[in-house]
Order: C-alpha cells, then structure tokens, then sequence
C-alpha cells in the first residue's frame, strides 16, 4: 500500500485552502446535526466529563499509531481526535462560551506571537534558543495578566507520572543554573536505592512507597538529562515485557505445557531461552 506520505497530492506545497476550509466546516456541521433535533441519541447525552475520557483515549490512540509508524493508522487515529476537539468546542458553543473559530484564531495567535524569529524581528540560532524564548514569553505573557509567574505553571496534573516528572523537572532546570546534574542525580539514586534496602529488611510499606516514589522520580529526571523519556522508555520496556512474555508462552505450550499451570521453574527456563533468542 502507498503511504499518504509518498503521495504528491497529500504534500504541502500540493495543499488546497478551499479543499481543507470545506473539509473542517462539513466537519464541524455534522457534529451539529449529531447533537441536534434529530440527531444521534447518544451524541445528545454527551457532556464535558464523558468527553473528556474519549479525548484522553483517542490521544493515546494516535500515540500507538505513531510508535507504529504507520501513517495510514496515524491519520485516522488524528481523525478522531479532531472529532473530539471538534465535539467539546461544539458543547461550549451551545453555552455560549467559544466556538471551534475561536479555538483555532487564539491558538494561530498564539503560535505567531511566540514564534518572532519566524513571524518577527527575532532570531534564534537553534531549538535551545527558541525553548529559551518560548519560555521568555510564555513568563511575560502571564505578567501582562497580573499573575506571578512559576515554572511549573501550566505542566498538567493529569499527565501520566513518569511524563509529569519529565516535564516538571525540565521547567526547574531552564529556569534554575544549580539544578543538580546527571552525576548528582546518580548519587541520589543510590542512595535511596540503600534506604529502600533499608525499609525492605524493615519491612515498613510506608518508607518502601516513599522510596520507590523518590527512586522513579530521579530515574525520570536521569533519564530526562540524557536526552530520553522516561515515559517513551517505560512504553518501550512495557512493550518488550510484553512481546518476551508472549514468546514464552508459546515455548511453554510447544513443550505441552499450559503456562496457567506451569511452575515457577518451568516459566522461568522459558524465559531465559527466549531471552537468549530474543539477543
């Protein structure tokens, strides 16, 4: 099959205004005819709160067909989430609050204003000087509202843990010099790696949590420091768990055993020759 990527009409420089303007208003009509007389009884029932869920989903969506790298899946994993976006702004329109229009000219307004060695007089030589500009601006805006500014404004609680500590940890080290380094981070590392050791041979579940907690957070700021995420790393490793295990169980069941009932001895030679097939 031809990725839309190879195909010239789905390039740039090939885009139609009129095509793409036509495209988001039928769009935007037809989550109208949805929720209104007549419309989809479900669709009608929907608030915020149940949408939210479906826009949380269809982001993790795109996010598995990303890692997939299959544009086909991509562009209507995009497709659904659009529909989202499209159906909480719609909601608001109906309380009178802003419309999908709205959405789009505040985020385009946005995006100019901080972006002026584009759109500007500004320059910037390479992405850390623009992340230090955006951070610039984003600081200046809020003074302009009358807010006292933090670098941890804006880094959602709802993120996923691991993404959270990545991001909270990447806005204190652009906006403080003595952020501790990879080698600071490591000796903290170890040494909550000892007192875990240390509340395991307690056994006291309150300090093996704080532990663990702590121990995750510097990993994901390690992590961070060396240019990965802690997230993408975890999505990696949970995928790799997954496809081992799957390996496994089918070893098992080659040698006529059921992996429900197979010992612990049985399941763990499985897996260390499927290990060393897998390396």
């Amino acid at each position: 099959m031809t990725s839309s990527r190879k195909n010239p009409e789905n390039s740039p420089d090939k885009a139609e205004p009129d095509r793409l303007g036509k495209a988001v208003v039928a769009l935007a009509h037809l989550v109208e005819r949805l929720r209104g007389p007549g419309g989809c009884p479900w669709d009608a029932k929907q608030t915020d709160s149940t949408i939210r869920m479906y826009l949380l989903e269809e982001a993790y969506e795109v996010l598995d067909a990303v890692e997939k790298n299959s544009p086909d899946e991509v562009c209507g994993e995009l497709g659904d989430l659009l529909f989202q976006i499209l159906f909480l702004a719609h909601l608001a329109s109906e309380r009178g609050e802003y419309t999908f229009t709205t959405v789009v000219e505040r985020i385009t307004e946005k995006m100019i204003h901080r972006h002026p060695h584009v759109f500007g007089q500004g320059s910037a030589k390479s992405a850390e000087d623009v992340a230090l500009r955006w951070s610039k601006i984003k600081k200046a805006e809020k003074e302009a509202l009358g807010k006292t500014p933090s670098p941890l404004d804006g880094v959602p609680a709802n993120l996923p843990a691991l993404l959270r500590a990545h991001r909270l940890t990447e806005r204190i080290s652009k906006a403080a010099n003595a952020w501790p380094g990879g080698d600071e981070i490591w000796k903290r590392l170890q040494e909550n790696w000892a007192e875990l050791g240390d509340a395991l041979s307690q056994q006291s579940e309150k300090l093996v949590g704080e532990h663990i907690g702590g121990i995750l957070f510097l990993l994901a700021d390690l992590a961070r420091q060396w240019g990965f995420n802690g997230e993408d790393l975890l999505r990696n490793a949970n995928r790799e768990f997954q496809k081992h295990f799957e390996c496994t169980e089918r070893r098992l069941r080659n040698s006529g055993i059921d992996p429900e009932e197979a010992s612990s001895d049985q399941i763990l030679l499985a897996w260390k020759t499927t290990e060393r097939e897998i390396k």
